[in-house]
Parts: structure tokens; sequence; C-alpha cells
């Protein structure tokens, strides 16, 4: 098979987003359409998930982080504000279309940034315990695993069947993968595939121009999944959460490292419901953290690698807006490790709702072959009904 040079550096840089498409539907092996589209945001480094969505009616916030908490939120309701960086959220949220779940987090407490990224993508019981993805391994179940558009394939989207891989640069005079470039993806004929790829390729190597901001990306995305036979989940990274200084600038709360990644988040979101269109009403976005900040700020108006953070969802399956959560408090007591904020809510089961929806698979397969803890408590409700 033939491949395309490219700079591999140039195109992980430029905004410090990717992106990567999968679950093809694949002629003989699907098992029929699946109820939606998921879309996964990792943000990476461990976003605070205290400062995006802060709990205004705690009466420990304050006085564990005045410093570093934004001063205008925009009031969710009595308890909860969201980050004044995101705009677009809170209007889908106002909609019906968002809902935050937090004090979550994937059971894993050791605060390493390589263990925890491959914990939240694997979804094993430890770090480094799996081969595939979660996501992988549940379009594995879904019939729809067999064809990606990447230049290499996360641990998310890895599941055990064969991937071809294909990534969607943006070539002059091409624009975009023609639809019969994803036909052939989708019927298995990767040979063909490959030649239909490489031709176009060769037509304008020396033009590659790749679209690498974040919202263009996640518009790009949502096009390609909203197409009949198009990827069923994408995943986007985006990078630069690891605030351990200049979280915000020290005369101004509302500004800085954290709300110029959550302004990106906004704007991925924003492009996925552009591209999406009317296929927005069957999609599930959720993001993914590695881990949460410390409660209380740093000597650099920064945090500290923590423990449980707060998870985004948007799209047109949510069944209600607002904030899911069990709160438990941020006093020393009730911190973990005293200094965290503590996980009540296992993250794998919001994606295991996730993927309930819109890959239509049952709880109890999820929970034993995806997530491989059969007892794993189900959400669903609390997102979906």
């Amino acid at each position: 098979m033939s491949k395309l040079t490219i700079d591999r550096r140039s195109l992980l840089k430029a905004g410090a987003a990717s992106l990567f498409l999968a679950g093809m539907p694949v002629s003989g092996l699907a098992k029929g359409k699946a109820a939606g589209r998921i879309c996964v945001i990792i943000l990476q480094g461990g976003m605070d998930g205290l400062a995006t969505v802060p709990p205004i009616g705690d009466p420990d916030l304050m006085r564990m982080r005045k410093a570093i908490s934004p001063e205008n939120y925009l009031p969710l309701n009595d308890f909860f504000g969201l980050h004044p960086a995101l705009k677009f959220y809170a209007q889908l949220m106002a909609r019906g279309h968002a809902s935050a779940v937090h004090a979550t987090a994937f059971p894993y407490t050791k605060r390493s940034h390589f263990e925890g990224q491959n914990v939240i993508e694997g979804g094993g019981l430890s770090p480094f315990s799996e081969k595939t993805g979660w996501l992988g391994r549940a379009l594995d179940l879904a019939g729809v695993a067999g064809r990606s558009l990447s230049l290499d394939m996360p641990l998310i989207l890895r599941g055990h069947h064969d991937n071809d891989n294909f990534y969607p640069a943006s070539i002059r005079g091409s624009g975009r993968p023609s639809s019969k470039l994803l036909e052939k993806i989708a019927m298995g004929h990767s040979m063909e595939a490959a030649q239909v790829f490489t031709k176009v390729a060769r037509k304008s190597e020396e033009n590659i121009q790749v679209p690498r901001d974040p919202a263009s990306l996640a518009q790009y995305a949502g096009q390609a999944m909203a197409k009949a036979n198009g990827p069923l989940a994408s995943v986007i990274r985006v990078d630069d959460f690891d605030t351990h200084a200049n979280q915000v600038y020290q005369d101004n709360t509302d500004e800085g490292r954290l709300a110029r990644q959550l302004g990106v988040v906004d704007e991925v979101i924003a492009g996925y419901r552009r591209g999406l269109g009317d296929a927005w009403d069957d999609t599930i976005i959720l993001t993914l953290t590695e881990f949460g900040r410390t409660v209380a700020a740093n000597g650099t108006w920064g945090t500290d690698h923590g423990y449980a953070s707060v998870g985004l969802l948007a799209g047109g399956t949510l069944a209600a807006n607002g904030v899911v959560a069990d709160w438990p408090g941020l006093s020393k007591k009730d911190q973990f490790d005293q200094r965290d904020l503590m996980a009540t809510i296992d993250y794998r089961s919001v994606c295991a709702a996730c993927v309930e929806k819109t890959l239509g698979l049952e709880h109890d397969v999820i929970a034993s072959q995806v997530f491989r803890q059969p007892d794993l408590p189900r959400v669903f409700d609390h997102l979906f009904a």
C-alpha cells in the first residue's frame, strides 16, 4: 500500500488538537444501524473541574480557592456555576442539550499523566492492563469497528478487529475524502480505497494543507459523521490542561491558561454542532480528562494534580440539562487525601451510559466486556431517561 508522506510533527501542533474518526460500518460485519453517534473530547493534562463548574453553594469554595475561582461565572442553579469561557456550552445547557457530571473520575488515584491517560483511554482496571480501548471494544461489539480515518489509532479506539487507517488531510483541489473513498472504506475494500486516496494525494502532494484549529476539526468530524455511511465515533484531543502555573492571571480570575483552553473546548463543541446538523439529535459528546486538580491553589496561581473533576456532556440525545452530582463537600475531612475533590461517581458509568444510548448495547454487556467490571453502576436514567 502506497503511503503519503506528511510531516507528522506539523500535524500535531498548531492548536494542539488532533482528530480521529472510526466506526465506519463494514459490509457483512455491521449488526444493523447504531442508535446514534459518540464524540469524545480528551482534555489532556488534568482539567480543573472546580473552576470549570464551580460549586458556588459550597461554603468552603471561597475559603479554599477564592484566588482562582471565576468571578463572572454563569449561574446554573443555586449550587453550581459555569466558567464564563464556556459561553456556547451555556447556551446548549439552557436549551436542554448539555449536562455536567461533577465529582467524578475513573478509578485511578496516583496522579501520573501517563498512567491516568492510559486508564481513561483503555478503560481497564489498572494502568497498562489493556491493549485495546473502551470505545474500540464497544465499536467491536456493535459491529462497526472495521475502518478508521486517522494517521495512527489512539488507544481509546483500538479494538480487536484489524483496522485500516486513512487520514483525512485537506488537500487543495480535493477538499475532503470523496464519497467514493468513504464508500470503499465502508465496504471493506481497503486496497481500492488506498488507491483512490493515494491518487488524490499525489495530485496535489506539494500543496497539502491540513486544517488544525480545533473548531475546524470538530466541524469536519461532524460533517463526516452526519453522512449516511459515515463514522459513528470521533475523538479530538485538546492539551495544555496541566495548569500548575498561571491557571489564572493574578489580576483576573476569569483569564489565564484554563480560560483559554476552556474556550477551545467551547469552540470544539460549537464546531461539532455546526457540522452535525440534524445528526445532532442522535449524538452525544463527552469529555475525558485523566484527573482533576487540588482543591487549594499553589503559590504560582495554579493547581497541582488531583483526583476528581467534572465531565461535560452535550448533544441532542440528553434528556435534561443541569449538573448531575453526589456532592462530597470541600472541607478537609471530605477531601481525598485531604487535598483533592473526592470522586463519588465512577465516570466509567457515564461512558457506559453514552455507549448504551448511541451504540445500542446492553449495560450488562458494556460493564463486563467493555469496562471489565460486571457490577459497574448504571447511571443511564440520570442522563437520558
